[in-house]
């Protein structure tokens, strides 16, 4: 697939202290965001534990499911949709936007 050029340096996926916790606990699997931060095959680290993209694609916030939100580290999308509202203040929840989903796990 083709993908289009990285908006951000792959060391910037996850840096949250609690989604950093959260990934090194293996409870969180997927990160989403605006832009492309990494490819598939590529490798990140986390206090000294190496992560690999799985997989990165586009969904629409609107198809979602708690499912979604708990690969991303939050117990439901109520919680998460939540917390993303706070965190950028002034956005509004938009359905059809859309946001690159990089799924990752914990290199063997």
């Amino acid at each position: 697939m083709d993908y289009p050029e990285k908006t951000c340096s792959i060391e910037r996926l996850v840096t949250h202290e609690k989604l950093v916790q959260a990934t090194l606990a293996g409870r969180k699997t997927q990160q989403r965001r605006n832009g492309v931060y990494g490819y598939p095959n590529e490798t990140f680290e986390l206090d000294g534990k190496t992560f690999v993209i799985t997989d990165l694609y586009q969904q629409k916030l609107g198809d979602m499911t708690d499912a979604d939100a708990q690969a991303e580290g939050y117990q439901s999308l109520e919680m998460y949709r939540d917390l993303i509202l706070k965190m950028h203040g002034g956005m509004q929840w938009n359905d059809e936007a859309s946001a690159w989903v990089h799924c990752f796990q914990a290199q063997a």
